[in-house]
């Protein structure tokens, strides 16, 4: 029966994050933002409603933070291993397209949020101030980085029109309600994946990746196969990217509100594992966007999926 009500709350999330995105684009359909922005800011902070609200609740009511941080690292390598497996059906097209600039900065800057987190683990920033970790400090500082750089680009990819426009005041208020729904289902997803991982006597943090990590990733999959269909390859890309970006926000901010705790719980060692190879695929996503010819670049994504491939096996 446990299993079962997963099933239902994981498929209502998605559901509720796809509505959600359907009112946001309604709402965001005559800005001059660009596609980018669109997609790595706005799309990818509604996308990852779950995973901020199943990582708050596996600190603030279940105090598990082994939950949170294989949510927030499971659910990263499973964007790049899903967006990278969509890709292998499409890649002429997606070769052809021209990415955004802001894409390459932003995965670096994602990789220097895996360079803290492994200089995190290995003990050199486990400092606190404030009683905050100092490794959340720098993870904020390359965040706003981040969001800046993609809002400071401009461009002129069109957001995909829904075929029955709601009206602006119509589309917030559901995109409200869809939001609260959100937060409510993700709670509750959060106790469900503690029982199930009771259960089968599962570590916090393998737990936290393939339950809480795939279940709370499920609307960047369906946002960005969706965006992959319509040819906006930039929105897709800067959605995972984007996505992942705002996962270690918030991470950072989990550790921010975790009083007496400490949110980077690298007890279970496929924690570490997640951390290892989830580093490992942002350097291939970073090859795959990368705007100059790359030799090989056509066998990246089948890289990107091993990595998913090797996290399961080891």
């Amino acid at each position: 029966m446990l299993y079962i009500v997963y099933l239902i709350i994981a498929a209502s999330v998605v559901w509720c994050s796809v509505k959600a995105s359907e009112y946001l684009d309604v709402i965001e359909k005559r800005s001059t933002l660009s596609g980018a922005f669109i997609g790595g800011v706005v799309l990818s902070a509604v996308t990852s409603l779950p995973e901020l609200f199943t990582s708050l609740s596996s600190t603030m009511l279940l105090d598990k933070p082994g939950l949170a941080i294989g949510n927030i690292l499971g659910s990263n390598l499973f964007n790049y291993a899903m967006l990278a497996f969509m890709l292998v059906f499409c890649y002429r097209r997606f070769a052809a397209a021209q990415q955004s600039k802001s894409h390459v900065t932003v995965a670096v800057t994602v990789a220097c949020i895996y360079i803290v987190m492994l200089l995190n683990f290995i003990g050199v920033l486990k400092y606190e101030l404030l009683s905050v970790n100092i490794a959340s400090i720098i993870i904020i500082a390359l965040y706003i980085f981040g969001v800046l750089h993609m809002s400071g680009e401009k461009g002129t990819e069109a957001v995909p029109a829904q075929k029955e426009e709601l009206s602006y005041a119509e589309a917030k208020k559901r995109f409200a309600l869809a939001s609260i729904g959100l937060v409510l289902l993700s709670i509750i997803l959060t106790y469900v994946t503690d029982g199930i991982a009771t259960r089968l006597n599962l570590g916090a943090g393998f737990a936290g990746a393939l339950l809480l990590g795939v279940a709370t990733s499920l609307p960047e999959a369906s946002s960005t196969w969706t965006l992959l269909r319509l040819n906006s390859f930039s929105m897709a890309v800067g959605n995972i990217i984007g996505s992942n970006l705002f996962n270690f926000f918030i991470l950072a901010l989990v550790d921010v509100t975790y009083i007496g705790g400490n949110a980077y719980d690298y007890t279970d060692p496929k924690t570490v594992s997640l951390l290892a190879f989830g580093a490992l695929a942002n350097l291939f996503f970073l090859r795959l966007i990368w705007r100059k010819p790359v030799k090989y670049r056509r066998l990246v994504p089948f890289l990107i999926i091993a990595c998913y491939a090797a996290f399961l096996y080891f």
